[in-house]
């Protein structure tokens, strides 16, 4: 166990400092969404999807919950309201394959139970389909 002071700068810094910024993010965000449309759990809602675009909202979205800006550049409702929520055997397949893409970019422990748990809270508030 580490027990050296943390850096005080880097406590300050949100979760999208500590992530990257928007070069990890975009890199995460690609990765992940490859990744749910191989997963067989996740597939079928991938299906006939324009990947592209979703890769875009998902970065705006994506950046904004890890305290970033969210680009204006992803047209298009955000995920819940486009009736994007997932069934809890959905929601592990995101989480996993959201964890291995930010593992694949270097990311730490914390930073990446982070991006779980938020990932979780947003499937509390999600509208259920």
């Amino acid at each position: 166990m580490d027990c050296a002071p943390a850096d005080p700068a880097a406590v300050n810094d949100s979760l999208y400092e500590r992530l990257g910024g928007a070069t990890t993010v975009a890199a995460v965000v690609d990765d992940a969404v490859d990744r749910h449309a191989a997963n067989p759990a996740l597939a079928p809602l991938f299906c006939g999807k324009d990947l592209p675009q979703l890769k875009a909202l998902g970065v705006s979205v994506f950046s904004a919950r890890v305290g970033g800006p969210r680009s204006t550049e992803a047209a298009g409702p955000a995920p819940s309201d486009a009736g994007m929520s997932f069934s809890p055997a959905e929601l592990q397949a995101v989480a996993g394959d959201m964890t291995e893409a930010l593992r694949e970019q270097g990311i730490g422990r914390v930073e990446v139970a982070e991006v779980v748990n938020l990932l979780y809270a947003a499937r509390e508030t999600a509208p259920p389909r």
